[in-house]
């Protein structure tokens, strides 16, 4: 016995196939990013869960970007100004569960303001001088994949797993946490004025 029982199903007769020989092909195929589609897919991805975040509630939203890299859906950086112990979670796990953002996302980094989602390098950074493995990485398991995802066995359901990642510094250590060794964007313009010569 089957369950569901019985439905009509759709069926379509085809009488006539027409072609040319140079056809013009609409629309940007996938393929590995960056390329038109994942450029498209980034801003508008990225524009549709920042307007969610917000709907949520989420407070000290900064930015969020969906990343060239990971198709516009894979990899999703998002920077907050944190407000208290269990911000810069709650952050993540609320954007790895949005429907905006759910659909075959596997990585999400929470990032502070100061560093820029867009930025893969400044994220990366974050990372690496933010977040400890053991504590700050969160991994939730059959969550909503994809049947186009590579890494899907032939003939099993479309979960994937995606991780959490805490990039932010930790909340109790805001105050005394390194101050980030850089150069100020004045100084940067400045040297650009005076040595432009050199710099080109």
């Amino acid at each position: 016995m089957y369950s569901g029982g019985v439905e009509p199903v759709l069926t379509m007769t085809v009488e006539r196939i027409y072609h040319r020989d140079d056809p013009i092909l609409l629309g940007a195929p996938p393929g590995k990013p960056p390329h038109d589609y994942s450029y498209m897919h980034s801003v508008m991805k990225s524009a549709m869960i920042h307007d969610a975040l917000e709907a949520s509630g989420l407070p000290g939203l900064e930015a969020v970007w969906a990343h060239e890299v990971g198709g516009g859906r894979q990899l999703l950086a998002v920077a907050i100004h944190q407000q208290y112990a269990g911000h810069s979670r709650q952050a993540g796990i609320l954007t790895s569960q949005l429907p905006a953002a759910a659909y075959m996302n596997k990585f999400v980094v929470t990032v502070d303001a100061d560093v820029d989602p867009r930025s893969l390098n400044d994220v990366m950074w974050a990372m690496c001088t933010r977040t400890e493995p053991a504590l700050d990485i969160e991994v939730q398991t059959r969550t909503w994949g994809s049947r186009v995802d590579p890494l899907r066995a032939k003939g099993s359901a479309p979960y994937n797993s995606r991780a959490v990642i805490d990039a932010c510094r930790p909340f109790e250590r805001i105050d005394d946490f390194p101050v980030v060794a850089e150069a100020s964007r004045d100084l940067c313009d400045r040297v650009r004025s005076k040595w432009s010569g050199l710099l080109n």
